[in-house]
């Protein structure tokens, strides 16, 4: 079981608490990690990556095991560590100011 933890906005949206468990059968990369939470919230779509690119809305940033894997390719292998659902996936919300 892969655990996610969403930004507070997003949470609200998906009307969750808490940490969101995901099953994702084969290897665990940011996209299929993606993929499963959107199926399983058809709310988030749109939300989290664009619906046309797929890239990563700008204030939202990836991190697994202390790493910001914001910048990484969608089909790279997440660690082992959050495959195994010892370390959650986060999605943070980036604070933008001026």
């Amino acid at each position: 079981m892969i655990r996610v933890v969403l930004p507070h906005h997003l949470r609200t949206l998906a009307q969750v608490e808490g940490e969101v468990g995901l099953e994702i059968q084969g290897v665990v990369t940011l996209c299929s990690i993606l993929d499963a939470l959107e199926v399983r919230y058809p709310v988030l779509r749109g939300t989290i990556r664009d619906h046309a690119t797929q890239g990563r809305r700008p204030l939202l940033r990836f991190f697994a095991c202390a790493e910001d894997l914001s910048l990484e390719r969608p089909d790279t292998p997440l660690p082992e560590a959050v495959a195994l659902g010892v370390e959650p996936f986060l999605i943070v919300g980036a604070i933008a100011g001026g």
